[in-house]
C-alpha cells in the first residue's frame, strides 16, 4: 500500500511489469471496476515517483454536539417532570440534572449514544472511508469519566478529528428520548452550550482545503446570545469563496415549514448538495412527490438526495449532454417520464455543464428493507455519509491521477447516480437493524447475502 492510501481507497493493487494498477472499490460486489495507473516506477531503482503520492483530503462538518439518551418510563414519570407525552420540549438545566439522576438511580436508561446529525454523519463517513473527517463545534472544558462529554468522545470514531472543537465552561447538549408503555416517544432537549461556537473558532484555511463542508438547518435555530449561526455562515461563505461544495441536511420539517422561502433562498445562494426526507422535501417545496420535490430542488442546487422511508431513495442531479450514460435497467415512468434513463451518468455541478441535462434515479431499500427495524434515528445520516464517501473518493482519485481519462468529465462524484443511491441504501440498512444511530463498523467488501444482483450494475 502506498503512503497516504487508506484501505477504503486501496482495496486491490495489481503490479504489471512497469506500471502499478489500482482499483477503487466500495463495499459491495461490483462487476464494473475502474483500473487506472497510479505511477510509473523508475526501472533502475524500482521506486515510486514521490510526485504521485496522494494529497490528504477530508471533509468538515459543523454540529451542535450532543448525546442521545433513551429510557423507558411511564406516564406518571412524565407528569412528574412536566413533560407532555408525544411532544418535543426544551427543558432547563435544573430539570435536566434531576431527570438524568432519576433515570440513573432507577436504572431506566437503555442506551446513551453520541448524537447530532452532523456528528453522526462525520462518524459514519470515517467508518465507511476509514479516513479523516473534521468536526467543528463545542466541547466541555472539564470532562469526567461517565459524563455526557465523555460519552460523546468515547462513541466517536478515532478517525474523526476533534482537535478543532472549541472548549466551553459548561455542558454539551442532551436529548432525552422517553418511551412510555404504549411506545409513544417524548423528547426532552437541553441545549447546554452547543450553540456557543464562535466565528473566531472557524479556521478558514481548514475549510478552504476540505473536499466538502457539511451543515444542518439546526445551526440556524439559535437564541439571543448564541453565536453558532454566525460561525456557520462564516464557514459557508468561506467554502463558497474557495469552491468547496456545501452540503446541507434539512434535519426537521418543523424548522423548514416555518420559513420555506428563507430556506429556498439560502440553498440557492450557498448550497450545492441538499439532503432531506420526504416530509422535509414537502416543507421546502410544497410538493408531496419525492421525485418531483427533488426535481424542484434542482432549481436551487446541483445535487439532491431525498429519502422516502420504505420507498427507498430518490436522487436528482445534472450532467452535461456530452457525458450522459444510459441505464441498463428497465426504464421507469412516474411523475417524470422515463426518469431513470440516464442514471448511469456521474453528476456534475451545473456551472460545469455546457448543455445541462437533469438526471434521476431511485433505489428501493436494500433487500426490501430489514425484517425488523430497531431504529430509524440516524438512517438518513448514513445515507449522506455514503454520498460524501463517494465525493471524497473522486477528489482522492483526481489528486492521485489528475490526467486520468476519468477526469475528462469534471464530475462531482466518483460513481454514477445509480451506484451512489444503492451504496447509500446499503449503509442506511446497517443503521436500521441496530439500536445505535451510528455505524459500528464498515460495510463488507463482499455481501453474505446470495442476492448479489443488487451490486451487479
Amino acid at each position: 500500500m502506498f503512503s497516504g492510501q487508506t484501505k477504503a481507497h486501496c482495496a486491490i493493487i495489481r503490479f504489471l511489469p512497469t506500471t502499478a494498477y489500482y482499483c477503487m472499490k466500495f463495499p459491495g460486489r461490483r462487476q464494473h471496476k475502474h483500473y487506472f495507473p497510479v505511477d510509473n516506477k523508475n526501472p533502475l531503482n524500482n521506486q515510486v515517483n514521490p510526485n504521485s503520492q496522494a494529497n490528504n483530503n477530508y471533509i468538515v462538518g459543523i454540529d451542535q454536539v450532543l448525546v442521545d439518551i433513551e429510557a423507558k418510563v411511564d406516564h406518571n414519570f412524565l407528569a412528574e417532570f412536566d413533560l407532555h407525552p408525544g411532544m418535543s420540549q426544551v427543558i432547563s438545566d435544573d430539570v435536566t440534572e434531576r431527570l438524568y439522576q432519576r433515570l440513573k438511580d432507577e436504572s431506566l436508561i437503555n442506551y446513551e449514544f453520541a448524537g447530532g446529525t452532523i456528528g453522526n454523519t462525520m462518524h459514519n463517513y470515517s467508518v465507511l472511508a476509514d479516513d479523516r473527517s473534521v468536526l467543528l463545534g463545542v466541547m466541555s472544558n472539564d470532562i469526567h469519566v461517565g459524563d455526557y462529554a465523555y460519552r460523546f468522545l468515547s462513541n466517536t470514531s478515532s478517525r474523526v478529528d476533534l482537535n478543532y472543537l472549541q472548549p466551553v465552561d459548561g455542558p454539551i447538549g442532551r436529548c432525552f428520548t422517553l418511551i412510555d408503555d404504549v411506545g409513544e416517544r417524548t423528547f426532552g432537549i437541553n441545549a447546554g452550550l452547543i450553540n456557543r461556537l464562535h466565528p473566531d473558532s472557524i479556521d478558514e484555511t481548514l475549510i478552504a482545503g476540505a473536499s466538502a463542508l457539511v451543515i444542518s438547518a439546526y445551526l440556524m435555530r439559535t437564541q439571543a446570545g448564541d453565536t453558532m449561526t454566525e460561525a456557520a455562515i462564516k464557514a459557508v461563505k468561506c467554502a463558497n469563496a474557495a469552491g468547496v461544495p456545501v452540503v446541507l441536511t434539512l434535519g426537521t420539517k418543523h424548522l423548514i415549514e416555518k420559513e420555506p422561502s428563507f430556506w429556498q433562498n439560502f440553498v440557492k445562494k450557498h448550497v450545492n448538495i441538499l439532503s432531506m426526507n420526504e416530509e422535509e422535501a414537502l416543507a421546502i417545496t410544497g410538493i408531496e412527490s419525492p421525485l418531483l420535490a427533488a426535481n424542484r430542488c434542482l432549481d436551487w442546487v446541483d445535487l439532491c438526495i431525498c429519502t422516502a422511508g420504505k420507498d427507498g431513495i430518490y436522487m436528482a442531479g445534472f450532467v452535461d449532454e456530452t457525458f450522459k450514460r444510459e441505464s441498463d435497467y428497465p426504464l421507469v415512468s412516474a411523475e417524470i417520464e422515463l426518469f431513470n434513463q440516464f442514471e448511469y451518468s456521474r453528476p456534475m455541478l451545473l456551472k460545469d455543464c455546457q448543455k445541462p441535462l437533469r438526471i434521476y434515479t431511485h433505489s428501493a431499500p436494500y433487500m426490501g428493507g430489514p425484517e425488523s427495524i430497531k431504529n430509524t434515528n440516524g438512517a438518513g445520516d448514513a445515507v449522506l455519509a455514503a454520498i460524501l464517501h463517494d465525493l471524497s473518493a473522486n477528489v482522492y482519485h483526481k489528486n492521485m491521477v489528475a490526467n486520468s481519462s476519468k477526469h475528462k468529465q469534471p464530475a462531482l462524484t466518483y460513481s454514477s447516480l445509480s451506484q451512489m443511491s444503492k451504496y447509500a441504501n446499503r449503509a442506511s440498512y446497517e443503521v436500521l437493524v441496530q439500536h445505535a444511530p451510528r455505524l459500528s463498523r464498515g460495510l463488507p467488501e463482499r455481501e453474505n447475502s446470495l442476492d448479489q444482483a443488487y451490486w451487479a450494475q
